[in-house]
């Protein structure tokens, strides 16, 4: 039986992680077993390494995104050859995912890869760039392009596609929240970069109109705080919860402003979404060459998925399998 190196993540007496040799997976009907050239590090892959209740079935191979090329196929759709790409529904969550050389996938999951698309590009973008473009998506239909967008952790995968997105549509007026002393650096165009507590000192319902649109990676309190400084008719796009999941705000920018909180999920985004989105990321694909990307293989995965928990990593991370 053929091997394969994996990523593996087990809870007996404890949670712990582990790389190892295990067999290579076969497909069953409707599948296909794709030989992994890339996968991504998102948060969701930091908190997997951990017991956070990510992952509820064990044993378990983590990593939500990948991009290879099939080997072997049970399913009408693709054939040995096709470079394909996958992000978000079970993958890596309830189904083995891309922290691995080999995986084994519902053809529904997978997309072929684009021929203006590399591997090394799709992981790059991910479900970070999927995400990202969701939330441009929300935003572009309600602000228009002369009006003031804040964009939080933009330090982080998401936010920084989402900042550069919206600088390619034509949009000027962008402010950045981060707590990270490089932040200015890595935004030299932005109209603002300003630390998070300005904002979470407020207790206002509501504040003075700042934003027309905010892209939020955050939640928790800084949502909160934020939520009264949106103008009227404004929208929120709200995609991470890296401050916690609990929101305790007031119903008031919602009736008495007519703001719009909307939930970004690229989990189960529908195809049609997804294409959109991958059509704009690719259309723009050369903010790759802006954004801070850095190049691992498998053994580094928990080092740096450690200060992506600690929220001191930058940028967008790739692992080469």
């Amino acid at each position: 039986m053929s091997k394969m190196q994996a990523l593996r993540v087990n809870r007996q007496e404890k949670y712990e992680w582990e790389i190892k040799e295990i067999p290579r997976p076969t497909p069953a009907e409707g599948e296909v077993l794709v030989k992994i050239a890339y996968s991504g590090l998102n948060y969701k892959d930091a908190l997997a390494l951990t017991d956070a209740g990510v992952i509820r079935s064990f044993p378990r191979t983590p990593g939500i995104d990948l991009a290879g090329v099939v080997v072997e196929s049970k399913n009408p759709d693709f054939t040995p050859g096709d470079q394909v790409y996958g992000t978000g529904f079970g993958i890596g969550v309830s189904w083995d995912g891309g922290f691995s050389e080999y995986q084994t996938l519902p053809g529904k999951w997978l997309l072929p890869l684009p021929e203006n698309l590399a591997p090394r590009e799709a992981m790059a973008f991910g479900t970070a760039g999927l995400t990202a473009a969701l939330c441009v998506a929300a935003i572009t239909q309600k602000v228009q392009l002369d009006e003031p967008v804040l964009i939080t952790g933009a330090t982080g995968g998401v936010g920084s596609m989402a900042y550069h997105l919206l600088s390619k549509l034509g949009y000027r007026d962008l402010t950045i929240l981060s707590r990270k002393e490089n932040a200015p650096s890595l935004f030299p165009k932005a109209k603002a970069v300003l630390n998070p507590e300005v904002f979470l000192i407020e207790e206002k319902p509501l504040n003075s109109q700042l934003f027309a649109g905010i892209v939020d990676t955050v939640g928790g309190d800084l949502l909160a705080k934020l939520l009264p400084h949106v103008h009227y008719a404004g929208i929120v796009a709200a995609c991470g919860n890296a401050g916690g999941i609990k929101l305790n705000t007031t119903v008031l920018p919602f009736i008495l402003r007519g703001v719009t909180l909307a939930g970004i999920d690229s989990v189960n985004a529908t195809s049609q979404d997804r294409k959109k989105a991958w059509n704009l990321l690719i259309e723009h694909k050369d903010l790759l060459q802006e954004i801070v990307l850095q190049e691992i293989s498998l053994p580094d995965v928990p080092t740096v998925a450690a200060s992506l928990r600690a929220g001191t990593h930058t940028g967008r991370t790739i692992v080469k399998l």
